[in-house]
């Protein structure tokens, strides 16, 4: 199983991405391509620039990668209760090219922030929207107080009742 992970935001030191691949490596037997949103760096959206520029490389070759995948873990960062910058920028570009962004593709929503709420609303509208661009939510998580919850040196949960649900989720996605 291919499994494409990435955190919805810009962050060099994202705890979002942190928390994908986590739970990307649940898996058993998967192989987990994590990528960077800097690395699919593109200019503002808006209809002037698709006219000026036409479809970027950048955006075409993120929609491979979602191509190439049998599964997307998404943990979204929460930006004023909505997504980043970073994301919706890249999704509104990619979304000229293909408005299936998803593609059919089962989805591992997540969301994470350092306070209680665990980004919930960002959560909320991306399980809502994710059908509208083909894509099939197979389970979604918010993980509340991330560095409470999570250790980041080891790169794990350290919460039993968060861990315990993410493996219950990952294995019911996969059966």
């Amino acid at each position: 199983m291919n499994v494409l992970a990435f955190g919805a935001s810009s962050s060099k030191h994202s705890i979002n991405k942190m928390l994908a691949r986590y739970t990307a490596g649940l898996i058993d037997g998967a192989t987990v391509d994590v990528v960077d949103l800097n690395d699919y760096e593109l200019p503002l959206f808006s209809v002037d620039k698709e006219a000026e520029l036409g479809q970027p490389e950048l955006a075409k070759a993120f929609l491979e990668k979602i191509a190439g995948s049998d599964l997307v873990v998404i943990s979204f960062a929460e930006h004023n209760g909505s997504y980043s910058a970073a994301f919706k920028n890249l999704f509104d570009w990619c979304s000229r090219i293909n408005n299936k962004v998803y593609q059919g593709k089962p989805l591992f929503l997540l969301a994470t922030s350092p306070g209680p709420g665990g980004a919930q609303n960002v959560l909320s509208l991306a399980e809502n929207a994710s059908p509208h661009f083909d894509g099939h939510v197979k389970a979604a998580i918010s993980v509340p107080s991330f560095y409470d919850n999570f250790d980041v040196e080891s790169g794990k949960i350290m919460n039993h009742e968060i861990n315990e649900k993410l493996i219950a989720c990952t294995k019911s996605i996969i059966e």
